[in-house]
């Protein structure tokens, strides 16, 4: 079992989050609540924690705040916070001092149950001795499985894709989850969506009859113009001598 210190300045999330969320069932125990930022650290000086769910927005000192100290105390704490619609602007600062994942406000079951499952598992395999074949091939699922996850999403969502909405996809910090995909595929992250919007609006040109700005919305462009300009940029050639070369 992993130890879990819940905190956060409103005692209704903090009581749900600890009462009402299976931890057991996946490997987690709740051993303490905080109600501010210095209460948390505090605590985690006194008792054995694992894992720190801790909201950003809090009085005194924020999540970040939080996640910074830890991170320069050299501790071993996974944070993962609990963030806002709109609170991306923090996400650069958190990956800072390790933060890679984080859950949005209100959070869902499914939501909970996947970040603390991958969690757990990164956590399991560091504790491994190395070197170990098996605990590397875990690791390689674990991100293989990511990574199709994240480009699934994208094929199914390019009129949407951008950081942000793929990170939240896969609760992982959008800064992070560009360094991320850039080292597991070698490709830069916006230059992935580019490639897949360009394949798409090609595929769309030879077997459609719709127009130029229809497939730019389509794939993602709301200005046709900027489209047709990264369209030749890419093929070398306009949408429309695309569709007519034979």
């Amino acid at each position: 079992m992993y130890n879990l210190l819940i905190t956060d300045d409103e005692s209704e999330i903090r009581n749900g989050l600890s009462n009402y969320f299976p931890w057991h069932e996946f490997g987690y125990q709740v051993v303490g609540q905080a109600c501010d930022g210095e209460g948390a650290l505090s605590f985690i000086q006194e008792q054995p924690v694992d894992v720190l769910l801790c909201d950003i927005r809090m009085p005194s000192l924020s999540g970040i705040d939080v996640a910074e100290r830890l991170y320069r105390q050299g501790s071993e704490v996974k944070v993962v916070l609990l963030s806002g619609f709109k609170e991306f602007e923090y996400a650069q600062l958190a990956v800072q001092y390790g933060v890679k994942r984080y859950l949005t406000k209100p959070t869902k079951y499914a939501e909970i149950a996947e970040v603390f499952e991958h969690l757990r598992s990164e956590m399991d395999h560091a504790r491994m001795p190395a070197p170990s074949p098996p605990a590397s091939s875990a690791d390689n699922n674990l991100t293989d499985h990511t990574i199709e996850k994240i480009k699934a999403y994208l094929q199914d969502n390019l009129s949407a894709a951008n950081l942000e909405n793929a990170a939240k996809h896969v609760f992982l910090n959008p800064f992070y989850l560009s360094k991320y995909f850039k080292t597991k595929t070698g490709e830069n992250f916006s230059d992935y969506v580019t490639k897949l919007r360009m394949q798409r609006a090609a595929e769309l040109l030879k077997t459609t009859c719709c127009k130029t700005y229809e497939i730019s919305e389509i794939v993602g462009y709301s200005n046709a113009k900027n489209f047709t300009r990264m369209f030749r940029s890419f093929f070398g050639m306009t949408p429309r001598e695309y569709r007519n070369e034979e």
